[in-house]
């Protein structure tokens, strides 16, 4: 039994392109970077030898936090020599760094990295180069602006101001033991201040350059 042929199917051709996909472009030139970062760093990071690093990954190996960061130690290192200012403070690397002075300890050419991440961590304030909503930097500028205006950190606004600009929803969540750390005392609400504000400042802001004298 010869079995009929199956129905013509229809096509229509059209001319239209397939759709363009995006490219995203992983590299950097040179004239894109900015070669002087790896000194400013080292300078700031009270004059460590960063330009110093052979690369051999030590850091990495014994940071505790390297498998949760998205550069490495190493990779920061290197990045921070070569001038990808950008990469390296919109990283979340600096911001994971836990200050356990391993890889400090580890290093064979004895450069103090986590002196290196906190200067970075500066830079990335100073700059605005941090993850929105990042309670670190956050808690850091709030920190920072609470002892600057009264002199002293009150933890009752500090925190406010911390849930206020992170989390509101969590400031809500934690309010049952605040009230009881209020109600026994371990919590203030009031600000606290020090008489000799303006020194303090004068103290943190350092001293103001002297002016050379005018030949006459």
């Amino acid at each position: 039994m010869k079995l009929p042929a199956p129905p013509a199917v229809r096509t229509e051709t059209t001319n239209s392109p397939p759709p363009m996909k995006t490219v995203t472009r992983r590299i950097k030139f040179e004239s894109e970077l900015d070669l002087s970062f790896g000194e400013h760093v080292a300078e700031r990071a009270y004059g460590q030898k960063l330009l110093s690093c052979i690369q051999c990954g030590t850091c990495s190996a014994t940071c505790p936090l390297s498998h949760y960061m998205d550069y490495t130690p190493r990779k920061i290192i290197a990045m921070t020599r070569e001038g990808f200012k950008e990469e390296v403070l919109n990283s979340l690397t600096i911001w994971l760094c836990a200050s356990c002075y391993s890889c400090t300890v580890q290093c064979p050419r004895q450069i103090h990295i986590t002196d290196v991440m906190y200067a970075l961590k500066r830079e990335a304030i100073a700059r605005g180069f941090y993850p929105a909503k990042h309670p670190i930097p956050v808690l850091a500028r709030a920190f920072f602006n609470r002892v600057m205006h009264d002199g002293r950190n009150t933890e009752s606004r500090l925190l406010i101001t911390l849930y206020l600009r992170t989390n509101p929803f969590k400031m809500l969540k934690e309010a049952f033991l605040g009230f009881h750390l209020f109600r026994s005392g371990r919590l203030s609400l009031g600000r606290e201040h020090i008489k000799g504000i303006k020194e303090l400042r004068a103290m943190i802001n350092g001293p103001e350059p002297r002016k050379e004298a005018v030949p006459l």
